[in-house]
């Protein structure tokens, strides 16, 4: 990379969000913790590596000078990988107690893994995975193969 580039790093996923208060509430019913740098305009969970951006979808389309307008699949989707198929399972009955919305249940998929969809109060899509072939380090993060694994999307 040259000096001017961007560099390969992830910092904040903000998500615009109708309600912050509402949404930082079912976060943290998930059992994370908001940073004490949260305000009620904008709440920040720190994460392994980057941190997670609560805050109102109207302010953060004004902020990008773009339109708050539209609805559905916004074309990408967060995920969380996780240990096992158990873990998979647990996670996301979890979520579920905590607000969420199924949109597909768990099951194996075509690549080898098991995996399961829901959707936070906002809309906005979580994976909850477990894949064989990206393993995670003792801190949480997938540490991906040296070479292609077939069918291992």
């Amino acid at each position: 990379m040259n000096e001017n580039g961007l560099a390969p790093r992830l910092s904040l996923v903000t998500l615009g969000v109708a309600d912050v208060a509402r949404a930082r509430a079912f976060y943290e019913a998930l059992g994370w913790r908001a940073a004490s740098a949260s305000t009620p305009e904008v709440a920040f969970f720190p994460l392994a590596g980057a941190v997670l951006a609560l805050f109102g979808r109207n302010a953060l389309a004004d902020d990008a000078n773009v339109s708050p307008a539209g609805d559905g699949f916004s074309g990408f989707a967060l995920a969380h990988n996780v240990e096992s198929v158990a873990r998979v399972d647990a996670v996301i009955a979890h979520a579920l107690a905590c607000g969420a919305r199924l949109v597909r249940g768990p099951r194996k998929t075509e690549w080898g893994g098991y995996s399961a969809y829901f959707s936070d109060p906002d809309g906005h899509l979580w994976e909850v995975a477990h894949n064989p072939f990206f393993p995670l380090d003792a801190d949480g993060r997938v540490v991906l193969p040296e070479t292609p694994v077939e069918g291992a999307a």
